[in-house]
Formats: structure tokens, C-alpha cells, sequence
């Protein structure tokens, strides 16, 4: 069994622009004489490796807890893409992961410098997958994300964004990157990892 760490690190990780940066305030500190050590945190739920929920762009939609946590969690496929990911380009992610793992197409995590099209959207949404994760910190184009989200979240598919997948290869492994239950929110960090059984 071999698990990789696909998440960024909090503090030094990329900021979605406009998003307010994590910032750690050091409440208590034994190196200056207290009995222990005690940190506060402020950040956005969108910083780092996180989840989009539907209510990040659909008004009644499900907030972060809402969302059952068997999306996030469970059997995936890691595909390595370059460049706008097409339709034929995710009809064919799909073929495979369904080759390499039987419940491996219900979440599909994609590396390398990617962006989703609407048209790769709606092959993702129309196939009913629980998860579709990137390595960017937003699903679609960075200048203009959201109708790549609305065609997702509307249909439920929950956005594992800001992955790191270097030096995983193309395969099915099984996922773990449920979000901080966070009632109401909109999206939330995680830890995202992946477990290779072979």
C-alpha cells in the first residue's frame, strides 16, 4: 500500500485571485513562557486544496455539510492532462476509469495544466460522477469560472479544487478528501490523500 499526500499545504499554498489569504495568529507560545501552545486561524473556505459545494454557485443548493461524505470519499481515477480537456477528451477518462476500477468513474481527478470546458463539463455531469478534482485553484477557465460550475454543481458534482498530482501516475486508487463539516458553507478545506493498494 502506498498513500499520496495530493494536498497543498495551508500557509504557503495558491491563492484563488481576489481570495483573502490563510493567516495564523500564534494565541499562546511556550517559547515565550506559556504552559502551551495555541493557534488561531483566518482564512477562506475556498484557500488551498478544498471542496466546492453547490451552494458556492447555486442558491438552494447543498451547503459543505449537506454533501454526503461518500462523494469524497471512495474509488477514483487520476487522469494527466494537458491544455482545454474536450468532451471527447473526458468520454474517453471515463472509458478508462471504468477499465481500470469498476466504481473508479464516479470520481475522476485530473492533473497537469488543465482547464475544463463546458463541454467536458457536461460529459462529467450527464455521466452522474460524484467528484471532479483539478490541480487549479477553480473548475474552467480562471477569468471565467462559472458556468463550468454551474453545469456541475446544478447536477450535484461535488469540486475537489487546488490537488497536487505530481508524480502520480494515470490509474484508480481510492480517495479520501472529506471537507471540514462546516454548516452552511459554501466550500471547505481537506486533506485530500490517495491510497494505492498494489
Amino acid at each position: 500500500m502506498k498513500i499520496y499526500d495530493i494536498s497543498q499545504e495551508l500557509f504557503s499554498c495558491v491563492v484563488f485571485p481576489g481570495d483573502p489569504a490563510p493567516v495564523r495568529q500564534t494565541l499562546s507560545s511556550m517559547e515565550e513562557g506559556a504552559l502551551y501552545n495555541l493557534t488561531a486561524l483566518s482564512l477562506c473556505a475556498h484557500n488551498g486544496t478544498h471542496i466546492d459545494a453547490p451552494y458556492h454557485f447555486i442558491k438552494d443548493g447543498k451547503t459543505v455539510d449537506e454533501v454526503p461524505v461518500s462523494k469524497t470519499v471512495g474509488w477514483a481515477y487520476v487522469a494527466q492532462e494537458e491544455g482545454m480537456l474536450s468532451a471527447k477528451d473526458a468520454h474517453r477518462i471515463l472509458a478508462d476509469a471504468k477499465k481500470a476500477h469498476p466504481e473508479a468513474a464516479k470520481r475522476i481527478l485530473v492533473g497537469g495544466k488543465v482547464i475544463v470546458t463546458e463541454e467536458a463539463a457536461r460529459v462529467f455531469a450527464e455521466a452522474n460522477i460524484d467528484l471532479l478534482g483539478n490541480e487549479s485553484q477553480t473548475i474552467g477557465p480562471e477569468d471565467a469560472p462559472m458556468q463550468v460550475h454551474l453545469i456541475l454543481l446544478s447536477r450535484e458534482v461535488v469540486l475537489l479544487e487546488g490537488i497536487r498530482l505530481s508524480g502520480v501516475l494515470t490509474g484508480a486508487y481510492l480517495l479520501s478528501a472529506a471537507p471540514i463539516s462546516l454548516a452552511g458553507s459554501d466550500g471547505a478545506p481537506c486533506r485530500a490523500i490517495l491510497i494505492s493498494l498494489e
